[in-house]
């Protein structure tokens, strides 16, 4: 039997937070997914069969990213999306309810950043002292604005040190504002990179020495109180999880796949996104990714006037234990987690 409380949007009395998931999926449970990269992953290592056979019918989307999810949100058009996890806070200041269902990391990840600064033509940035008096693009809602934050945190600045250029990143848009010097700086993510310092002649990087590899998959509450989606979402998680591991067993495979094929890269910056990427890594549990969440809150709080309050309100650490199980002997523990 399964706790229900109020009423969710479809038929079905609504699922409570606290109860178990349910294992069986209804016949008109239908997941409507932005997780575009990860459904590649899916497709090619089969598991769309696996989820088929399940029970699961997923409606891909291709959203990704947290404007664009919370836009789809809003408009009831979206159940899941995948994002960092910034995200999921703005979500909340917002009156979005979300849930994290899906938490991953990188292992080794200082070694493998997913952002670095990527640094205007011809000027003169080596260190993060260096980024003092600086035009730096941000974006409040998105992971790649409370990098700059942090960035901004461990070269003992404040955002008052340099110039924040309002500016969402959205496809080649921080690329272009480098190469027009609309900007000095901006977090560039390792799959644009390696185009932008070949694109621009005299262009540059850094690394930000900061941990920033928080990748989940957050959904509507309404669709996690949903008995039939919650139940579909769980062999979701699971399928997902076995994705990411596959994606570290065929790097060849992937990096043609998705960074050649999908992200239009050659195929030597394609390898070399994979190698930049690392492995992902699936906790034991969600601790330390919690605690890392608390800490961007607070620090976006303090800076955008954003109230604070406990994650705990935006996680789901009910699938925790789901995706740990899935991965088995694969999960990770201690720091890289």
């Amino acid at each position: 039997m399964v706790g229900v409380s109020g009423c969710s949007d479809s038929s079905h009395p609504a699922l409570a937070l606290t109860a178990a998931i349910p294992t069986t999926v209804p016949s008109d449970a239908v997941l409507r997914i932005g997780d575009p990269a990860v459904q590649i992953a899916i497709q090619a290592a089969g598991l769309d069969k696996q989820l088929a056979a399940e029970g699961v019918t997923v409606k891909w989307a291709n959203i990704s990213g947290g404007p664009d999810s919370i836009k789809a949100f809003r408009g009831n058009q979206l159940d899941c999306s995948a994002v960092a996890d910034i995200p999921s806070l703005f979500a909340h200041w917002t009156g979005t309810p979300t849930k994290i269902v899906f938490q991953s990391v990188t292992i080794d990840p200082l070694s493998h950043p997913v952002y670095q600064l990527g640094i205007a033509p011809g000027v003169a940035v080596r260190t993060l002292t260096d980024l003092k008096g600086k035009k730096i693009a941000y974006s409040a809602g998105q992971a790649q604005g409370a990098l700059v934050l942090r960035v901004l945190q461990k070269a003992g600045l404040s955002k008052n040190d340099v110039t924040l250029v309002d500016l969402p990143s959205t496809a080649s848009t921080y690329n272009q504002a480098l190469g027009s010097h609309a900007v000095d700086v901006a977090p560039l993510g390792n799959s644009t990179i390696a185009t932008y310092l070949h694109q621009y002649s005299g262009s540059s990087a850094i690394d930000t020495g900061i941990r920033d590899d928080a990748s989940t998959l957050y959904c509507l509450t309404s669709s996690v109180q949903d008995p039939g989606k919650a139940a579909a979402l769980r062999h979701y998680v699971a399928a997902r999880t076995k994705a990411l591991l596959w994606q570290n067993t065929h790097p060849d495979e992937w990096a043609k796949l998705y960074y050649q094929q999908n992200q239009g890269l050659s195929a030597a910056d394609a390898q070399h996104a994979v190698q930049v990427k690392g492995e992902t890594g699936i906790p034991t549990d969600w601790t330390n990714a919690d605690a890392r969440l608390q800490a961007t809150a607070d620090l976006l709080a303090q800076n955008q006037g954003n109230p604070k309050f406990d994650v705990a309100e935006v996680v789901d650490t009910r699938f925790a234990a789901v995706e740990a199980a899935a991965a088995g002997s694969d999960v990770v523990g201690g720091a890289a987690s």
